[in-house]
């Protein structure tokens, strides 16, 4: 009796699936590597920068790439992010841009032992592409700290670039997207290190 109630729940168990109806939609992962066009100059500044973590601001916590809607709402595209932490890429592109600037003999990491003459720390404040200017914004706000004669603060900067969409104000694919918002942060680093230009 049990074996036969075994074989007419058989064709009821093969009609059913644990398989998602939607097809499978692999995630792209894209760098925030940012590259100066311009060379860099010639010889070394005399000074050492500690460039401290550089903190995620509201909203960029995560790696989905951002758009800003033309009626101002905010879409997080889950099937494209970066391949790291917004955050944490611009940091590490913040100090390979300022070594490759030579603004400055050293650019040290958090636990040098070498004694800096600055330090800046910081947060990435905006990186998005907004779809309604037709272009991506990037934004860090920095503090410049001068060590030489005790921790004097220099200032607060604020550093920020745009660049185009390809797409014009129309929904920017997440490669438009996603090469816009990098090279806004190269312009807004461009803006920093001509700042700085004048403490190295």
């Amino acid at each position: 009796m049990m074996d036969r109630r075994l074989l007419l729940a058989l064709p009821l168990l093969a009609g059913c699936s644990v398989l998602p109806d939607r097809p499978y939609v692999e995630t792209r992962r894209f760098p925030l590597e940012p590259r100066r066009d311009a060379a860099p100059r010639s010889g070394r500044g005399r000074r050492t920068l500690l460039v401290r973590t550089i903190r995620a601001g509201a909203g960029l916590d995560v790696r989905s790439l951002r758009t800003i809607r033309p009626d101002g709402t905010e879409f997080l595209d889950f099937y494209a992010e970066w391949a790291a932490p917004p955050a944490e890429a611009a940091e590490q592109a913040l100090r390979r841009w300022l070594l490759d600037s030579r603004l400055f003999a050293a650019i040290l990491a958090p636990g040098s032992r070498v004694t800096p003459d600055f330090v800046l720390e910081g947060d990435l404040t905006g990186l998005a592409a907004v779809q309604g200017e037709g272009r991506a914004r990037a934004e860090m706000t920095l503090l410049l700290v001068d060590e030489r004669n005790g921790s004097r603060l220099v200032g607060q900067l604020v550093s920020s670039g745009t660049a185009p969409l390809a797409a014009g104000t129309a929904e920017p694919t997440p490669e438009q997207a996603a090469a816009a918002m990098t090279a806004a942060l190269g312009n807004a680093l461009a803006s920093l290190e001509q700042a700085l230009a004048r403490f190295a």
